[in-house]
């Protein structure tokens, strides 16, 4: 008992030892049901906020602090499922975003073969879009179109420009190319959180005309947490389900460390994104994502850090608890 106590304890502590995703074992995703992966890919949003790529070794430093059970779930995902770090997506060229995206998609179509679930921590949110070519219809997914369960302050369906300071394939642009690609189907996927000052009065048009069901945050505002869970639930019933979470949709007072921060209307808490993402729990969710922490805009604490290792442990939890069932 003393062995297992003192186990525990290193487990949690994030200051010693090797660093890998809530201290997982490092390895291939081969025989693991849920893959953990870094993105540090910052490119995709043009010459704009690039730390983003540091964001992967800012989460292996702090989450071993957050390899905890999940005290709502009645759940120990650690042991529920076969859980590993894959490491990080290689970017030799990493100046190049297109070339990055295909490298993204070749990585993630190795997992999807593999039969793992990957969940990412980025990285700018361009990377959503190199995931999710090689995971729409593909093993995970039974073959079919994903259907995004997506937070975030913004659209990234900005198909008025043609590229994002160069970048084709960029963090404006992945929420349209992919279901141009028929690897998405927006009539079946929820948008939520958006707000902000836009450049143009018609900013939410695209999503519209590709049917993403969208909830503003002053929608959301208005109709309550009960009643968006409840269309969340409706809309993904019984559809392989990818979460992408863009730190951005939380308040900057809850996640300061964010690109591309909206502090003109108050984002959500963790309390009110928690509960949004447990709207998806019990669903076949095929994977997830966290984007867009700078940390080097951080807090001595590391607190932006901590928040998008607390969203990732629920994505993790979810998908254990379906796996292990």
């Amino acid at each position: 008992m003393a062995d297992e106590h003192d186990a525990s304890m290193m487990d949690t502590l994030y200051w010693w030892g090797i660093p890998t995703l809530f201290r997982c074992p490092h390895g291939p995703p081969e025989g693991q049901d849920i893959a953990l992966v870094g993105v540090p890919h910052s490119t995709g949003n043009g010459t704009t906020e690039r730390d983003q790529h540091l964001g992967p070794r800012a989460l292996r430093h702090v989450s071993a602090v957050q390899r905890r059970v999940h005290g709502a779930f009645g759940l120990d995902p650690w042991k529920a499922a076969r859980i590993a770090d894959v490491g990080d997506v290689p970017f030799p060229r990493a100046n190049d975003n297109e070339d990055c995206i295909a490298r993204i998609t070749e990585f993630y179509a190795h997992i999807d073969a593999a039969g793992a679930r990957p969940v990412s921590i980025g990285g700018d949110h361009s990377i959503t879009g190199g995931i999710v070519q090689a995971l729409g219809r593909g093993a995970v997914a039974g073959g079919e179109p994903v259907c995004f369960l997506h937070l975030d302050a913004h659209t990234d369906v900005f198909t008025k420009v043609d590229h994002f300071l160069g970048a084709e394939k960029s963090a404006a642009h992945w929420g349209a190319y992919l279901v141009d690609q028929g690897r998405v189907d927006p009539t079946r996927s929820m948008q939520i959180g958006l707000r902000g000052h836009p450049r143009t009065l018609d900013w939410l048009q695209p999503s519209y005309d590709y049917g993403y069901n969208v909830v503003t945050m002053a929608e959301y505002r208005a109709r309550g947490a009960a009643d968006v869970i409840a269309q969340i639930r409706e809309v993904l019933a019984g559809r392989p389900v990818y979460i992408t979470f863009d730190l951005d949709c939380l308040d900057p007072s809850v996640a300061p460390a964010v690109a591309n921060l909206e502090p003109g209307e108050r984002g959500f808490d963790i309390d009110e994104a928690v509960a949004l993402l447990r709207a998806a729990r019990g669903m076949n969710i095929v994977g997830g994502d966290v984007v867009c922490m700078m940390p080097t805009k951080d807090s001595p604490n590391n607190i932006t850090a901590l928040v998008a290792g607390a969203v990732m442990f629920e994505m993790i939890s979810m998908i254990a608890e379906g796996v292990g069932a």
